[in-house]
């Protein structure tokens, strides 16, 4: 008992790990949120363009001695803001537009860094993260981006769910498709910078796809998925830094590798859409169709349910 209270009460001791655990945390509710709708969108590929579109931008701001994030936040924001426009022809499916931008941008920031020498060593923290070295201003900045994304998204939900669910209903309703589209490239763009130190450029797809893929697999409600989400990237990313303080092993893996880990958990065992639940069905579809009418909510009226009954 008592080494376990000493593995779960050591890592506070220290001030730089008490820092990481509050971005952690803070990245792996945000990702989880604004992942929820990248995942209902069908759209996993933006996470991974956005990441990788923000490189330009940092190799200009590495170039022109000047903040890295401030550089990649704008050339992410303005790579998501091409994709939107582009999007908006129907003949090209959105990841094909996205895939164009993505390998355009990559190849951008790699000719720009080969005109500066000696950049390797001051980009590793950027594109593998480092987690343990943020400052106390970094942890004011992600809480207060966060907040932001967050009553942003709160603030949106329902339209860009609609907008993800069905498209041309959305338009015919009168949503601004376009500018919903812009709102959330944007929403992924912020979340992706604020969660580089975290797990860093490469690793960031995960925290912000992987807790919204588990919580589908768990949930059909949206709602409920908009709470398990941010719960499987908060508590991933805690397991994470744990590991990485116990074994001194790299923080951004080892959270990416945990939140894997409940990802390939909730595909084997999620209740309704797991693998073994998948089969048992197959095996038993008369049952199970049983099981799925007597979960079924009755039929109320005025808030009470009714009974069904029949003439003698």
């Amino acid at each position: 008992m008592s080494a376990v209270l000493d593995f779960l009460t050591a890592p506070w001791e220290h001030l730089f790990m008490r820092r990481a655990f509050a971005v952690a945390v803070m990245c792996g509710i945000v990702s989880g949120v604004i992942g929820a709708h990248v995942v209902l969108r069908g759209m996993a590929f933006i996470g991974d363009a956005v990441s990788h579109s923000v490189f330009p931008g940092v190799a200009v701001a590495f170039v022109l001695h000047f903040n890295l994030v401030l550089g990649g936040a704008v050339a992410g924001l303005l790579t998501a803001l091409a994709v939107a426009v582009f999007s908006q022809n129907r003949r090209l499916k959105e990841d094909s537009v996205i895939g164009v931008f993505f390998a355009a941008a990559f190849g951008l920031g790699i000719v720009i860094l080969s005109t500066a020498p000696g950049y390797s060593g001051s980009l590793e923290s950027f594109l593998f993260g480092q987690i343990l070295g943020i400052s106390d201003s970094d942890v004011v900045t992600v809480a207060v981006m966060g907040l932001l994304l967050l009553l942003v998204a709160g603030a949106v939900h329902k339209e860009l769910v609609t907008v993800s669910l069905d498209r041309e209903t959305a338009r015919a309703a009168g949503l601004p498709v376009f500018a919903l589209d812009i709102v959330l490239y944007a929403l992924v763009t912020v979340t992706v910078v604020i969660s580089l130190q975290a797990v860093g450029n490469i690793l960031v797809l995960a925290l912000l796809i992987t807790p919204a893929a588990c919580a589908r697999l768990l949930t059909d409600r949206i709602g409920a998925m908009m709470v398990l989400a941010p719960a499987i990237g908060a508590g991933a990313a805690t397991v994470g830094l744990y590991l990485s303080y116990a074994y001194n092993l790299a923080a951004g893996g080892l959270i990416v590798l945990v939140v894997t880990a409940v990802f390939i958990l909730c595909w084997l065992l999620a209740p309704r859409h797991g693998l073994l639940a998948t089969r048992r069905r197959r095996r038993d579809p008369d049952g199970a169709a049983a099981r799925r009418r007597a979960s079924e909510p009755r039929p109320t009226v005025d808030g009470m349910p009714t009974e069904t009954t029949t003439a003698p």
